[in-house]
């Protein structure tokens, strides 16, 4: 299942349908804005929340308009996507695929082909706007993060580079637009200054982990950051639990504030713009408020309350989907074909040497032999 929010906008996607809530509507049931999918891939909400994009398993892009919920477009993609940025003046769709290459889609004209933007010659992970829609970032499986214009995406500005696995998550915070937040399979979260590539700040994930546990890699598959506030969700592959980080603006870094411990397994998680950040908890939406310094669940609460109605409505639809985000496949083999060659250039020393003492031995014997022979006439 995905989890987005915007304002009182909620996006759910889970199986073969995809569900938008106004939770800012009583009279709206949460089940106007359905559509029938193959699997969402990835999907982003406009700044204002006007629209949201989507993109499917079956290379399919769609537009909805979330005031009321209703489809506006379905287009086709060439290949299948990875990331989904929209533009902050509304009228593009960057859409990113897997074999490095972002498009362009028009909200204008919204049953206008994609065109072509600019290519990596690595898959693509994440693609991001800067808020002025001046730059445009994208993430590739190469360890890359490049910085790019907009309007003339054939200049490169700056290359960000640091990262010692695929780049997975870009986050830019619209109250800081000259800075980026990267996450990454290599697990680290780092702060950049990305019009000039300049790293910030390095956050190992690893040295956040309770002590006594195996201090292992974990991907970053899920990078949130809260509208008006300096937090980010941070959600790591094979951890049921989400990290709350706070960006220092005085000594630009990335502090740890708090781990939060889900009942089931976390499966994705958003911010409102309210500050509230909710957490898709196995099959069910969990709302979690900053309270006394410290981020707490609130049952009670009535869009808690109506978000579960709406999925326990439509659970045979979503049931199987709450499955945790894996980047296992990311992950490029490391052959040390090095290693064997020298392993068997030794043995073919050792059986050459093997050899020649056999030799060496049987022609000592024949010799011993012949002498014997001769002493004997």
């Amino acid at each position: 299942m995905a989890l987005g929010c915007c304002g009182s906008l909620v996006f759910l996607a889970g199986g073969s349908r995809i569900l938008g809530l106004n939770l800012g509507e009583s009279g709206q049931d949460g089940s106007s804005g359905d559509k029938e999918s193959n699997g969402v891939v990835a999907f982003a909400f406009s700044p204002s929340g006007t629209y949201v994009a989507v993109t499917v398993d079956n290379k399919q892009l769609l537009l909805f308009r979330t005031r009321p919920w209703e489809c506006v477009s379905v287009r086709s993609a060439l290949r299948r996507s990875t990331s989904l940025a929209i533009t902050g003046t509304e009228d593009q769709i960057l859409l990113a695929d897997k074999s490095g290459d972002v498009y362009s889609f028009s909200i204008s004209e919204p049953h206008s082909p994609g065109q072509l933007q600019l290519g990596h010659l690595s898959m693509l992970l994440a693609v991001a706007v800067s808020p002025d829609s001046r730059h445009v970032i994208t993430a590739d499986r190469d360890e890359k993060i490049r910085v790019s214009l907009l309007e003339q995406p054939y200049v490169i500005e700056a290359f960000c580079l640091g990262h010692r696995e695929f780049v997975s998550e870009l986050s830019i915070p619209p109250n800081h637009p000259q800075l980026l937040v990267s996450g990454s399979g290599d697990g680290t979260v780092r702060l950049w200054e990305y019009e000039n590539g300049t790293q910030l700040h390095c956050l190992e994930l690893s040295e956040l982990q309770p002590s006594g546990c195996q201090k292992a890699r974990r991907a970053v598959v899920r990078l949130a950051h809260c509208r008006g506030a300096n937090f980010f969700a941070v959600l790591c592959d094979t951890f049921s639990s989400v990290y709350v980080l706070e960006l220092d603006v005085e000594s630009l870094r990335l502090v740890h504030r708090q781990t939060i411990t889900v009942k089931q397994r976390a499966c994705d998680m958003s911010f409102d713009d309210s500050g509230g950040l909710w957490i898709l908890d196995g099959e069910v939406a969990v709302l979690y408020q900053l309270q006394e310094g410290l981020w707490q669940e609130i049952p009670d609460h009535p869009d808690q309350m109506r978000i579960k109605e709406v999925i326990r409505a439509n659970w045979p639809v979503f049931q199987g989907s709450a499955t945790e985000i894996s980047c296992s496949n990311l992950y490029k083999m490391s052959i040390d074909n090095m290693a064997e060659y020298q392993l068997k250039k030794q043995q073919r020393i050792h059986q050459r040497r093997s050899k020649k003492k056999l030799e060496t031995l049987e022609l000592r014997a024949d010799s011993k032999r012949l002498r014997k022979g001769e002493a004997a006439v």
